[in-house]
């Protein structure tokens, strides 16, 4: 689940997200900025009043103090990199004036320019100041005074194709920058706006003159095919649009275009934006108060794709939950952020007391799905699933590729645990559960997670490799390892033998078992990888593997081809090669359960009772691999426990043979 977790400042905090992209802490007014590869995300921080509350902080309004910096590469998976200014170190601001809204961030001959409001200390409204970097994410050094001659709020810096740098803030005004970058130009007009009885004086163009303008803000330009883009929130009836205007010119004048995103469906009044090219994909940042549905001066930043028209024009981008980027399945995935599903699926919040735990996406009935676009499993091999879910009675639950009818990636039912004689009933809570990979997809992929029975809530989900126990054998010959043991083998599916305890395996209920006409015939040639046989009732598999270790884990065998695990006979055969005889040599073996081993169809081992796997833990007698090829077999039984087993050849002197290849 996602979890609210405090801020330790000295360390970068890593954060997986979908939409919103930073689920820690409210975040907003995000400008985005692309500096050495990633993408650094410079937001504004919302918080809640602290307590008791300071008279500076109007009630039911925005409360900010500070500034943290983002990094991603990929879009998904963030890293806080601490507080980066807050308003007490601010020399010419209010140190309590809770006021820090939308900033800025720009890189010019190696040195990075953030630019932040404020208000200042002597009542006259919002300067803009500056600090000043050697790396994206700091330290910053604050620059003593404020910008001479700026009055305002949301600045935003443009490096323009002309070589020149331009500073927009407030409701769209501009004005060139020095050099320098913390002083506007000294010819830099100004205009008399009367306000009432009261006359204001502001520095600048302003570019929003004659455009829809009703309480603008926050402007972000940027450069696209040798046009300029003055983009900016305005209140269109009751809450904000972003709006947009293209000029050949960075100060204008600007003809008005037409609407970037509508009015948040919510009723959200703010929007606040920045737009970049990541890897040559336009996206849009924004902000949402979906962790505070309740209070929309608390949002959340969000990002979309963002897509031109063959004019230059720019296509609508709707919100969406789902958000951008690849996520790497190994990764947690917030399937509750779903890109699709069926009309009665619905997302809701895990914890109304701490919504920054997230949200579930409820499953209510047989048939119900939603599908998560956009997974890698490039780096999933022999893996499983973990899944939160909180459940009805007698619910499975099922993961599928691409769509309620795709291919079976991993199922399980979910609700009771069974612990020995006692069933526990966990309906309701929330549970982490597990299951195995039936099919693993290649490379991107969606994923459609969906119900055959009952309903339930899924909140994350997270794909993982298991430890690797064995590797698909080559066609190339095979020596022992550097203690004679033995790790290629053909491995049959296990065959189901129901045993509630260990103590059955006397000698004569192994030798009826492992003589058993119909078992013995499984061995009267040397199976091909992947051969199909049958047992009685049972549809098996023979699989040619090599163990990664030196003793072949049978109960991970049993589990990577979804088998049973307990109560099962194994069956195992290997063709080893000699040059020459090698003869007054014992088969050592160690197995855990009952075991029988065969050499050239002799049975020349057999290891009864209840066992634990200890190197060479039964020998044979003195035998004889001869010249040319032997075929080595042996069964392995096991009731409520794992299996497994390891195999060598030993000399007179207890030494390990290796003077023989396996085929």
């Amino acid at each position: 689940m996602k979890r609210l977790l405090p801020l330790v400042l000295m360390f970068p905090l890593c954060l997986e997200a979908q939409n919103p992209i930073i689920n820690t802490q409210f975040t907003a007014d995000p400008t985005a900025r692309v500096f050495n590869g990633k993408v650094y995300l410079f937001p504004s921080h919302d918080i809640n009043p602290p307590e008791p509350q300071p008279a500076s902080i109007r009630d039911n309004w925005f409360v900010m103090e500070d500034y943290h910096v983002f990094s991603s590469e990929d879009l998904v998976n963030w890293t806080d990199h601490g507080v980066i200014i807050n308003q007490k170190d601010v020399p010419w601001g209010n140190p309590e004036a809770y006021s820090m809204w939308a900033p800025d961030c720009i890189e010019r001959n190696g040195k990075y320019y953030f630019y932040f409001p404020d208000l200042t200390k002597e009542g006259r409204g919002f300067g803009i100041g500056v600090a000043i970097a050697d790396k994206p994410e700091g330290p910053y050094k604050l620059v003593k005074e404020n910008i001479k001659g700026v009055n305002g709020i949301d600045p935003c810096v443009l490096l323009a194709s002309d070589g020149n740098a331009y500073l927009f803030w407030g409701a769209g005004r501009c004005a060139k920058l020095k050099d320098n970058m913390i002083e506007i130009e000294d010819d830099t007009p100004t205009e008399t706006i009367k306000f009432g009885d009261r006359e204001m004086q502001f520095s600048g163009i302003n570019c929003l003159k004659d455009l829809p303008n009703r309480q603008a803000e926050g402007p972000f330009v940027f450069e696209y095919n040798k046009n300029y883009y003055l983009t900016y929130p305005y209140v269109k009836d009751s809450t904000e649009v972003l709006g947009y205007a293209v000029s050949k010119n960075p100060m204008g004048p600007y003809q008005y275009k037409g609407l970037i995103m509508k009015e948040h469906a919510s009723g959200c009044w703010t929007n606040h934006h920045s737009i970049i090219n990541y890897k040559g994909q336009w996206y849009l940042f924004y902000h949402h108060n979906d962790y505070s549905p309740d209070m929309d001066k608390r949002r959340s930043v969000r990002i979309e794709k963002l897509y031109f028209n063959p004019d230059g024009t720019i296509k609508e981008v709707k919100p969406t939950m789902r958000g951008v980027g690849i996520v790497n399945a190994l990764d947690k995935i917030q399937v509750d952020r779903f890109s699709s599903s069926s009309k009665d699926v619905k997302s809701s919040f895990v914890d109304l007391e701490d919504k920054f735990l997230g949200w579930a996406a409820s499953l209510p009935q047989k048939g119900s799905y939603f599908i998560f676009n956009d997974v890698d499993f490039s780096k999933v091999n022999d893996g499983y699933v973990t899944i939160n879910v909180k459940a009805d009675k007698n619910t499975d639950l099922v993961i599928r590729e691409n769509n309620s009818k795709g291919k079976i990636i991993a199922q399980t039912a979910v609700v009771c645990i069974t612990d020995g004689q006692f069933k526990r009933d966990y309906t309701g809570q929330w549970l982490i559960v597990t299951a195995p990979l039936e099919y693993c997809p290649k490379g991107v992929t969606n994923l459609c997670i969906t119900t055959n029975k009952g309903g339930l809530e899924v909140d994350n989900i997270q794909f993982k490799n298991r430890e690797k126990y064995f590797s698909p054998a080559t066609n190339s010959a095979l020596n022992p390892d550097n203690d004679g043991f033995i790790r290629r083998w053909l491995l049959l599916e296990p065959i189901s033998k129901p045993n509630p305890s260990n103590t059955v395996f006397v000698d004569s209920y192994l030798k009826k078992e492992f003589s058993e006409p119909d078992y013995r015939n499984l061995f009267s040639e040397i199976p091909f990888n992947n051969k199909k046989v049958k047992y009685k009732d049972q549809n098996l598999v023979w699989h040619k593997l090599d163990s990664e270790n030196y003793n072949v884990k049978l109960f991970r065998f049993a589990e990577k081809y979804q088998k049973s695990v307990y109560g099962v006979l194994f069956s195992s055969i290997t063709v080893i090669n000699c040059d020459k005889d090698i003869e007054n040599v014992r088969l050592a073996v160690g197995s855990n359960s009952a075991s029988s081993w065969y050499l050239n169809g002799e049975e020349v081992l057999l290891m009864s009772g209840d066992r634990r796997m200890v190197k060479d833990d039964c020998v044979s007698k003195r035998i004889t691999l001869k010249k040319g090829r032997n075929i080595l077999s042996g069964s392995i039984i096991n009731g409520p426990g794992m299996s497994d087993f390891c195999v060598r050849f030993i000399d007179e002197n207890g030494n390990a043979v290796k003077n023989f290849t396996i085929e």
